[in-house]
């Protein structure tokens, strides 16, 4: 620390329902975890004896990186007067999104629970699954292939089902929509919700084909459209989603502008925003927010106008000119980092860790069993810790090499299997964005092939 010139304390914290709340320290020019501790609550009272113990065991601070909590900034003010003191890009972010968003997104959420859409359609889905596994070559006749394929009468019968249960896999596609942020980043349900909107436009015009002359063929079109039409006709739903989108396109703007959790990324929380200097995305801000206020609703919307008031609260510890620093090699400039994405990730890797080993998705037990000094395991990481911590003493890879690692790996990705599979070819043509446009064109050509008579030549073009 002395060789770069001091440190900055980034600080984070989770916790589940009534479970302690897990805190962590961390230097993020070393990228060291300093220290952690659990607490009942965040409040200052609990935080202040720990950044006290970080204090002794490793000085002041040149800043430190935060959340938006009014208990660990109190803390800081007493133990880091003289730090300067910024707020995580990320976590200022997420909570805005959160204020802004979070009542339509649960509007959603609760709608599509409560009517037990997901699960309707994966009931109906595994009835149909039987059909193609019962007749695989229907794989290969499906409606939307790109290569010409004749269908045998056998299973002309079989069609609708096959692209039925086509359908419904790329609308419960929709619950994996994301980059990986997690909300209000990643808005899966919405999208679930506006796919089962498509999935009803396409099956109302599938079932009104003329299939074979035989009415009842058409049965799997009308089955799903039995299952989700009490959701579509719950006028709050499409209530919901006309605001959220709204309010998405404010919040994307805002996203944009401080460079952050780009849409459609493909680092996730591996993300820590774009690498432009601090005045260029202040600048971006300042864009924002008169765009803001001069938008229609501005300033008369209660969410709008919460928004405006958190930017100008927080506006001079979101945006942290470089800090000037003594090295025993002279001066040097050091740029915080905006944001506190390493724990986030540390976080996150626990609970999925946890979820792996137990089945269970609630986090609170297992943060009441943990040691308070777990993330520190995050320091294995980091090659230059380990050489401090080992100096030459066996590397810890060393300790495990004779763990059979592609065994364990090969039942880390048996347990991963859903129990009902997709097939790998379905898989890859319900990523594709036009699928249900596909679906319905192919359909309705191989109806208007079968209405020209047996003579026609019955074949599937894309």
């Amino acid at each position: 620390m002395e060789h770069n010139g001091g440190y900055i304390l980034h600080l984070d914290g989770t916790c589940e329902g009534a479970s302690p709340m897990l805190m962590a320290g961390l230097d993020s020019i070393t990228e060291i975890v300093l220290g952690s501790v659990k607490a009942p609550t965040e409040r200052a009272e609990y935080i202040t004896p720990f950044l006290k113990d970080i204090q002794i065991r490793y000085g002041d601070p040149i800043a430190t990186v935060r959340d938006m909590g009014q208990g660990i900034g109190k803390a800081i003010q007493e133990v880091f007067a003289q730090a300067k003191d910024f707020i995580c890009h990320f976590h200022f972010l997420r909570d805005i999104g959160k204020d802004l968003l979070g009542e339509d997104y649960d509007t959603i959420r609760k709608r599509l629970r409560n009517y037990g859409v997901r699960a309707k359609l994966g009931r109906h889905a595994r009835a149909l699954q039987t059909t193609f596994e019962q007749n695989p070559a229907l794989l290969d006749v499906l409606p939307f292939t790109s290569e010409p394929a004749s269908v045998p009468d056998a299973l002309l019968k079989h069609t609708p089902a096959v692209c039925a249960y086509a359908l419904i896999q790329w609308t419960l596609a929709g619950l994996h929509h994301g980059d990986g942020y997690g909300f209000p980043f990643d808005r899966p349900h919405l999208e679930l919700a506006k796919r089962l909107s498509v999935l009803r436009q396409k099956l109302q015009a599938l079932e009104n084909l003329p299939w074979r002359g035989q009415w009842r063929d058409n049965d799997p079109f009308r089955k799903t459209l039995a299952a989700i039409g009490p959701l579509l006709d719950d006028s709050a739903l499409p209530k919901a989603i006309a605001s959220i989108e709204r309010d998405i396109q404010v919040f994307d703007a805002l996203r944009d502008a401080m460079r952050l959790a780009p849409q459609h990324g493909s680092q996730g929380l591996n993300d820590s925003g774009q690498q432009e200097d601090i005045q260029t995305i202040e600048a971006g801000v300042k864009r924002f927010r008169h765009w803001l206020t001069t938008h229609p609703a501005g300033a008369n919307d209660p969410g709008y106008a919460n928004l405006l008031g958190q930017l100008d609260r927080y506006w001079e510890k979101l945006f942290a000119d470089p800090i000037l620093v003594n090295t025993p090699a002279g001066p040097v400039q050091i740029q915080p980092q905006r944001t506190n994405n390493i724990m986030e990730r540390f976080f996150r890797g626990e609970k999925q860790g946890n979820r792996r080993r137990t089945g269970n998705i609630r986090l609170g037990k297992m943060i009441q069993t943990m040691l308070a000094d777990t993330p520190l395991v995050k320091n294995l990481d980091n090659p230059r810790y380990l050489e401090i911590l080992l100096e030459q003493h066996q590397t810890l890879e060393g300790v495990f090499a004779e763990i059979d690692r592609n065994g364990v790996r090969t039942r880390l990705l048996e347990a991963q299997q859903p129990a009902d599979k997709v097939p790998a070819k379905i898989q890859r043509l319900i990523a594709e964005s036009e699928f249900p446009e596909i679906i319905h064109a192919g359909f309705s050509k191989l109806c208007q092939t079968l209405k020209n008579g047996p003579d026609s030549n019955r074949s599937l073009e894309q």
